[in-house]
């Protein structure tokens, strides 16, 4: 990183983590009004030559020069990326480690939560703390020395792009398919989107997997301005390259190729145009999920496509979904509303044990996805509405289209609930409420206003979703009491 007028050298002792997982300490004999510094990758217990490049209201920021003495808990990184690529935070600390913190993290955030009556569970780690993801998005750019690069963002930049060697959070043929495309790009006279001049044409590369069945998914996101439109030659070598370095292995497994046009226009939505271009329209996954601690596991299975949301971590959303519908106990006389319910996992999961299932999803791709999803699974008591849920919501009360629930699936937006949201939510007075959590931090307002109007927050279940990352997840049971219902 180049100086600056701001840029300092300074000695900083990490004692504890910022909000964004970098290491927060104390600037030793600083003369500086503004005495601490966030230092990326630093960790708590590290004592570390620092560069600081800038800095805010409360503190510098800056990164590690050196290491002048190591935290007890610091390890050697897997990735040769690690410490530039924006990708992972945690990867210098030993999984259990990682843990802790998590686990102590989400104590903090739902500590105004918590009564008597909570039952705060351990965090529960993933079951896999490499090659857990599903899905990645890598980004096509450009230098001004015309170097092209294929990989993922770098840390603390305006989208400056590195070429990928490595990644540990997919499996190896997610790389593998990173280096055939960018292979095939050099061998091309194509150029990288340039989104300020709205030329060029590669934007971004999506990579998918069937964890379970090892299905494949590959799309190409190119710009939709003609002037930089891709011709056949280029598809069909595109497809060439990705056909012979990752055609799946495992018998019975699909390869899907897709490219997709993103049309932008000025003052108007930005609109996607899918083409499929070798091997089906989807790709398959598979979940157990054990409803009853008593029953064994049972096994659904659900269809992908581009466009659909799935979650990203298969085995540890395979443990939380069991033991959320657990904690739930419904029966089957039970209602359910599945509330953002994306590709309608959760619900048709659940609706094996009750009398039906409402979901309501704002995407018409999504939610098209999760009625073939309950057909798959022959689920004729799963309904998906096709909507905004702060209007479908009121629709749904309003015209007294469903019976109210019995218990209600929260799975928002990680801005979490809008007011209009809410209003319909407490008008329903069901008597659970299941929210699984993404981003704890933000949804502990919604959590708050749900305990002030007569629900009590009875289990919470942190998880960790993304290993090597500062996120973690939660699952909160809220109950209403008997009084207010």
């Amino acid at each position: 990183m180049p100086y600056s007028k701001q840029t300092r050298f300074a000695n900083v002792k990490i004692n504890e983590f910022s909000k964004r997982g970098h290491g927060l300490g104390r600037i030793e004999r600083s003369e500086e009004e503004i005495k601490e510094a966030e230092i990326a990758f630093a960790i708590p217990g590290d004592a570390v030559h620092s560069m600081l490049h800038g800095k805010n209201k409360t503190h510098w920021v800056g990164g590690i020069q050196r290491i002048i003495e190591p935290s007890k808990d610091r390890i050697i990184p897997k990735c040769i990326h690690f410490g530039s690529c924006g990708g992972c935070q945690w990867q210098q600390m030993s999984y259990d480690t990682q843990l802790r913190y998590k686990e102590s993290l989400a104590k903090d955030i739902f500590r105004s939560v918590i009564t008597p009556e909570t039952h705060l569970f351990p965090i529960m780690p993933s079951e896999s703390e490499w090659n857990y993801r599903n899905k990645m998005d890598f980004t096509f750019s450009r230098d001004l020395n015309k170097t092209k690069y294929l990989g993922l963002i770098l840390d603390s930049t305006k989208g400056r792009v590195f070429n990928l060697v490595e990644c540990h959070l997919p499996n190896p043929w997610f790389t593998q398919a990173v280096h055939a495309v960018k292979s095939w790009w050099e061998e091309s006279n194509l150029e990288a989107y340039y989104p300020i001049k709205n030329t060029g044409s590669l934007r971004s590369l999506t990579l998918r997997e069937g964890m379970k069945t090892g299905d494949r998914m590959v799309m190409l996101t190119v710009s939709g301005n003609p002037d930089y439109a891709l011709q056949n030659r280029h598809l069909e070598s595109f497809v060439h390259a990705l056909h012979t370095a990752i055609e799946p292995q495992q018998s019975n497994a699909k390869l899907s190729i897709f490219v997709r046009i993103q049309q932008i226009s000025p003052g108007m939505a930005t609109n996607f145009y899918e083409m499929l271009l070798y091997g089906p329209q989807y790709i398959e996954e598979e979940l157990d999920i054990q409803a009853d601690i008593e029953k064994p596991a049972e096994t659904y299975k659900f269809r992908i496509s581009p466009s659909s949301f799935f979650q990203p971590n298969i085995r540890q959303i395979e443990k939380v979904y069991s033991l959320a519908l657990q904690l739930a106990k419904v029966n089957k006389e039970d209602t359910i509303y599945d509330l953002f319910c994306g590709s309608g996992v959760l619900g048709i999961c659940a609706s094996k044990n009750v009398k039906q299932v409402i979901g309501i999803e704002i995407s018409p791709e999504t939610a098209f996805d999760a009625r073939q999803n309950a057909a798959l699974n022959n689920r004729q008591n799963v309904t998906i509405i096709s909507g905004a849920v702060r209007y479908a919501l009121g629709q749904i009360q309003d015209e007294n289209l469903f019976p109210l629930p019995d218990l209600v699936l929260l799975n928002p937006p990680r801005a979490g609930l809008d007011p209009l949201t809410m209003k319909h939510l407490l008008r329903l007075n069901a008597p659970k409420i299941l929210y699984i959590s993404g981003n704890p931090q933000a949804h502990l307002a919604n959590i708050a206003e749900l305990s002030q109007n007569g629900y009590t927050v009875k289990y919470i279940q942190p998880y960790d979703q993304f290993p090597q990352t500062i996120h973690v997840d939660s699952l909160i049971l809220l109950e209403k009491t008997p009084s207010n219902i």
